[in-house]
């Protein structure tokens, strides 16, 4: 009989957690989500190398432009 009782209590304490699952509620519309901060270090941390990259090319051209300006220069051309 004691064995009876452990077993009707398992079921009903599985039965009412089981009952307190539900359907996850779909996100508002109107609302967007918050955007999420581990996205934004990632872009982030990717984003900072090829910026670093386009501002060196940017100097490299600009190197470049300046010793042909002055080759000219030197050779009259």
């Amino acid at each position: 009989m004691h064995h009876h009782r452990k077993s009707i209590a398992l079921a009903c304490a599985l039965l009412i957690a089981l009952g307190a699952c539900g359907k996850p509620q779909p996100p508002d519309k109107e609302q967007p989500p918050e955007p999420q901060a581990q996205r934004s270090e990632l872009r982030d941390a990717v984003q900072q190398p090829i910026e670093r990259a386009r501002q060196a090319d940017a100097d490299v051209q600009k190197a470049a432009e300046a010793q042909r300006a002055a080759i000219d220069a030197a050779t009259g051309g």
